[in-house]
């Protein structure tokens, strides 16, 4: 029998994580053993993506800093055109392609390495929607938005949403940029920002 939350919703098994909702609904996804890695909660990805909708459809995504890939691959479940996934970790992204592999994905690209070379050294591609949840003790959020925001990565209203801790200081966001939606869960706050046009 499955085990349910309160809200009557399905938990994931332990080292598991389920797809909230799209074509591979409930499916679940494999998490690498690695210390520090942090899946976004489904509750977290259930409210982003509303926020989301309906404009991701088609979208170009870049998931930054990926982890499990748990954001890219939900916008892929829910229509997205592709996603380009960013991870440092060899390990993580093994589990990432494995993943992958078992919904039969496709329209996607796995980069092994670090966020900030693959912004600075990579031809850069105009996305709609950008993933960032880096580490949260490795403070790379505001250099991440600059980067992107520099060597041009985003469309004219391209939306990116953030994830940090709840205790860490106010983003220095670019200029251009300006925050639309802001809330906390737990000890995350998560935000998504918009580009001007």
């Amino acid at each position: 029998m499955t085990a349910q939350n309160s809200a009557g919703k399905k938990k994931s098994p332990a080292g598991q994580l389920r797809i909230v909702a799209g074509n591979w609904r409930s499916r679940l996804l494999q998490i690498a053993d690695l210390p520090g890695l942090r899946p976004t909660s489904s509750r977290i990805r259930e409210t982003l993506f509303n926020w989301l909708m309906p404009g991701l459809h088609g979208a170009r995504c870049l998931d930054l800093c990926a982890g499990t890939g748990a954001l890219g691959i939900e916008a892929l479940s829910r229509g997205a055109a592709s996603v380009v996934f960013v991870e440092q970790s060899r390990l993580a992204a093994d589990v990432l392609e494995s993943n992958l592999a078992s919904l039969e994905a496709t329209g996607f690209d796995v980069y092994v390495g670090d966020a900030r070379r693959f912004l600075t050294a990579s031809k850069a591609e105009e996305f709609d929607v950008v993933f960032l949840d880096p580490p949260f003790a490795a403070d790379l959020h505001v250099e991440l938005c600059r980067l992107l925001d520099e060597y041009h990565w985003l469309v004219p209203n391209a939306r990116i949403y953030i994830e940090l801790d709840k205790n860490q200081p106010e983003l220095t966001l670019p200029v251009a940029w300006s925050v639309v939606k802001n809330k906390t869960a737990g000890k995350v706050r998560y935000m998504l920002a918009t580009t001007e046009a």
